[in-house]
């Protein structure tokens, strides 16, 4: 079974299935996984694409959190730092280790204070991969070359990083190929409960309409949890939820060497300032109280000229608003602590078990570093409403792709072992250009065999992409217009013009007519035909 738009799963129209997931983002495609592994019959639905909003607007890190050690969230930072290895080595195509420089400034934190969180980050869970954290005097070291010549002495530390859209889907694309079936562009907009049962109500993007039973529901909708469970779920909000909007900037390439930086502000806050995408660097975020629809937020022009300004603290060559090539924001939905800074507010998660009839279980909250741990949360939560038997199972496996082995035998570690597999593969395709070789195995990993089987890649749409590709991404990763294709199964549209970008369009618009609505219709005809 593939995992695209068409993979079949759970009962007939009006039928049982065991979970219905509402909201596909990070934590309902883990959700999603975790469960279908466990034998549920399973269906996500989501009213747009896979991790259209906060999912694919993170600062793209794998990481423990370092500064959340200043808050004491302990529990946090050790739960992330476990769980840093644990993704690494699932999916070493999207994920691979990052090592951070934070130049040192006399004026924000003391030594002695950056020397023992740096040592607590380093010894609150065990590492197998990422090296230790050391001191380097910037004066000689490659990261000191873009910085201003006061900063002298830096601390650099490991994190990982990943590419979080791709994340979201891969484990869609597991979950269905273990039954579930995946509706994008569908609505819940009503869920009824009963003792044994909820009766859903499903609504396509083009007006269809379905209903489902389903014997426990699962509100993974983010942002709009505590929205979904009184407008949908017809039930009080039993906690209220900070939206905090995070803003990033993306600007031409600042630095040549393959370190990050996380920077220190007087804010007390801190930013990141990362290589992207080969030619350009990230820097972000901010925190600031998002009061409007959640699915309207955009980065401000004081959002982009603080980030401009705390970067250029750092830099030689000063960042400005001018340069700025792309933006992007999310919302981030924090369990109110009644912090009085956004900064502050916990990033953990809360799981929310209601089994008084049929189970409803919310998630509130969380990290991207966190979804596999929160997943094998929330299947041990409903194991025994359901009655399941299989256990967690996440912790050893690979996603879609992750597994390498028949291309480069035994694994060793994430990093080297991404290298021997574009070693590999350039030898068994000496024909296709290198570096849109290394694309693809950064984008599809063992699965870019699928690419080039049947009509192989194809003719090529526009520089770099070619029609196999956008075949593949709409039969088995749910992509149904350019958006989908450009911004988060790539981030081609970074890379090609206007023009180009209006190509793809132009190609996604004959050949996907109704474009992910009638894929999921499709599938949704096909599950309960």
């Amino acid at each position: 079974m593939d995992g695209g738009p068409a993979s079949t799963a759970s009962g007939q129209d009006g039928q049982d299935c065991d979970v219905c997931i509402v909201g596909g983002g990070i934590n309902g495609a883990g959700i999603a996984r975790e469960l279908a592994g466990r034998g549920c019959k399973v269906v996500l639905c989501e009213k747009d694409d896979l991790a259209a909003h906060t999912s694919s607007s993170s600062t793209k890190l794998i990481h423990g959190g370092l500064r959340y050690l200043e808050y004491y969230e302990f529990s946090l930072v050790r739960k992330a730092l476990a769980e840093r290895e644990v993704l690494l080595k699932s999916a070493p195509h999207i994920m691979w280790p990052l090592r951070f420089v934070m130049p040192h400034d006399p004026s924000m934190r003391p030594v002695w204070m950056i020397r023992i969180g740096l040592f607590l980050y380093d010894h609150l869970a065990r590492r197998e991969v990422l090296p230790a954290s050391r001191t380097v005097d910037l004066r000689a070291h490659p990261a000191g070359q873009p910085l201003k010549a006061s900063f002298r002495k830096g601390f650099v530390y490991s994190d990982g990083w990943v590419d979080d859209a791709r994340l979201v889907v891969l484990n869609a694309i597991d979950a269905a190929e273990r039954g579930a079936t995946i509706l994008t562009r569908t609505r819940c907009v009503d869920a009824r409960r009963h003792p044994d049962h909820w009766q859903i109500r499903l609504e396509g993007a083009g007006g269809q309409r379905h209903v489902l039973r389903a014997r426990a529901l699962v509100n993974a909708a983010g942002p709009w949890a505590a929205q979904f469970l009184g407008e949908a779920v017809h039930q009080k909000q039993p906690k209220t939820l900070r939206l905090v909007k995070g803003s990033h900037i993306v600007v031409p390439k600042l630095f040549e060497h393959d370190h990050a930086y996380i920077f220190q502000n007087p804010d007390k806050r801190i930013i990141f300032a990362i290589p992207y995408e080969g030619d350009f660097t990230l820097i972000g975020t901010t925190d600031v109280e998002h009061h409007g629809p959640v699915g309207e937020a955009r980065i401000d022009a004081s959002e982009i000229a603080y980030l401009c300004q705390q970067a250029s603290r750092y830099f030689e060559r000063p960042v400005t608003p001018a340069e700025v090539v792309w933006t992007y924001s999310g919302v981030r939905p924090l369990l109110d602590d009644e912090s009085g800074d956004p900064a502050a507010v916990t990033r953990d998660y809360q799981l929310d078990l209601d089994s008084i009839e049929a189970p409803l279980l919310t998630v509130w909250g969380g990290k991207i570093t966190t979804f596999r741990k929160l997943a094998e949360e929330a299947g041990d939560e409903l194991a025994g409403p359901l009655g399941l038997d299989r256990g967690a199972w996440t912790r050893g496996a690979s996603l879609p792709g992750g597994d390498l082995k028949a291309w480069i035998g035994r694994a060793q570690r994430p990093d080297t072992d991404f290298v021997r597999f574009v070693q590999a593969l350039s030898l068994r395709h000496p024909d296709t250009p290198q570096p849109l070789l290394h694309r693809l195995a950064r984008a599809y990993g063992a699965r870019i065999e699928m690419l080039f089987a049947g009509e192989g890649l194809g003719p090529e749409v526009v520089p770099g992409l070619h029609e196999g590709e956008l075949r593949y991404l709409h039969e088995h990763e749910w992509a149904g217009s350019a958006d989908d294709v450009l911004w988060r199964r790539s981030k081609l549209g970074l890379h090609l013009g206007e023009a180009e970008r209006a190509a793809v369009a132009d190609w996604c618009a004959a050949h996907w007519p109704g474009g992910a609505a009638v894929s999921a219709t499709q599938a949704m005809e096909q599950s309960w035909s």
